[in-house]
């Protein structure tokens, strides 16, 4: 399954075997994953942390590198590959670790747990009412 968003993609783009989905929401749809790929962004890296699974950003600009960096940091996922260095080899070995390596499997669930018992909302404000 591909997610497209806005990177203009169609589905004559690509073979049978990949379904485009132009949008679909990260919360449902990446725990159903064996492993998400994605470019990096900050929301999208932390919905991957969220759903236990084992991630890759492939960044394009911006902030998606640092990401995806971290990602490899924290042992959840492989390193990051920039969309211009990426390749059939360096893809199909990133998705062969991601779903065969037990360490990030283990590492993503238990990150997954413990952004669960977050409660981002209550912290800022407190940290905002401490200012104040």
């Amino acid at each position: 399954m591909l997610l497209s968003g806005w990177g203009g993609i169609q589905q004559t783009d690509l073979p049978d075997t990949v379904l485009k989905v132009d949008s679909a929401p990260h919360d449902w749809l990446l725990p159903k994953m064996a492993a998400v790929i994605h470019h990096g962004g900050a929301g999208t890296t932390a919905a991957a942390l969220r759903s236990g699974r084992p991630s890759m950003a492939v960044p394009f600009f911006g902030d998606q590198p640092f990401w995806g960096d971290r990602i490899a940091m924290l042992g959840v996922g492989v390193r990051a590959v920039p969309r211009l260095q990426l390749s059939i080899h360096t893809l199909s070995a990133s998705i062969d670790a991601l779903v065969n390596n037990q360490s990030f499997k283990a590492n993503a669930n238990q990150l997954a747990d413990r952004i669960a018992l977050e409660n981002g909302t209550k912290n800022a404000v407190n940290i905002i009412q401490s200012y104040l």
